[in-house]
């Protein structure tokens, strides 16, 4: 197994961030990202990944910093985890996970929670690998998220989403509703052209970025990265191809 790596201040400027290498066009708003990721630091943010061309990484910080609507006092949050192409069943997935728990049990946190689905889906971590490794479903939210947790003493309070996260409405009645935040590095340009996209169909669009942690924990979604609502409803998390959005839009 090959070395890994922590993005910091100092190295940020000329280490990838795992993402952007599969994007030949450019679309990943790599610059955003890490942006991002400076003024995260600071708050705790950490960012390992393997010594790689490739994505083998893993991203996590406090909870109450985190940009999603959770209430985890005293636990770590995963923002992503994520093992690609021919790295996948050669335990990185397994050994990145169990640095960050083990660093949470170092700095004295009650846990680990990390938000997912009952299936697996894009942009959400995978249930299945973290209950492998010992994480439990402590909360689910409409329409198909769950919140999943490691608790190191039973006795700590359960996780849970916030309650605004179950709402799934937005003011914006007429139209498209893009609600995202730049945690993942390719809302940056995609929230753009899905705008442009559905312009382009004739839909109507508002586009609101998350610009703090607190905006983003009062999300009306789980999903506080990238969220599309249609007519002041949720639809997806996930980041549409245009047929895709044709479909969501009935058009």
């Amino acid at each position: 197994m090959t070395d890994f790596i922590t993005l910091n201040a100092e190295n940020i400027a000329t280490e990838h961030i795992c993402c952007a290498l599969s994007d030949p066009k450019g679309r990943c708003g790599s610059a955003a990202k890490k942006d991002w990721l400076r003024e995260r630091f600071p708050e705790g943010l950490v960012f390992r990944k393997a010594a790689v061309r490739g994505k083998v990484f893993i991203e996590y910080l406090p909870a109450e910093k985190a940009w999603f609507p959770v209430e985890a006092e005293g636990f770590t949050f995963i923002n992503c985890l994520w093992v690609a192409g021919s790295y996948q069943g050669q335990g990185y997935g397994r050994k990145l996970l169990e640095e960050c728990v083990a660093a949470s049990r170092a700095k004295g946190k009650r846990g680990v929670v990390a938000v997912s689905s009952a299936k697996k889906r894009p942009f959400l971590s995978d249930k299945r690998f973290l209950e492998k490794h010992g994480f439990t479903v402590c909360d689910r939210a409409e329409p198909y998220f769950e919140l999943l947790c490691l608790k190191f003493d039973a006795g700590s309070p359960e996780p849970r989403f916030r309650e605004n996260a179950r709402s799934l409405t937005v003011p914006q009645a007429e139209g498209l509703a893009l609600y995202y935040s730049h945690q993942c590095p390719f809302t940056a340009d995609y929230s753009g052209i899905v705008a442009r996209q559905a312009q382009a169909l004739g839909v109507p669009v508002y586009l609101k970025r998350y610009e703090s942690c607190d905006e983003a924990q009062q999300a009306p979604c789980p999903a506080s990265t990238f969220s599309l609502f249609y007519r002041g409803r949720f639809v997806t998390h996930e980041i549409p191809t245009e047929k895709k959005l044709r479909t969501l839009l009935n058009l």
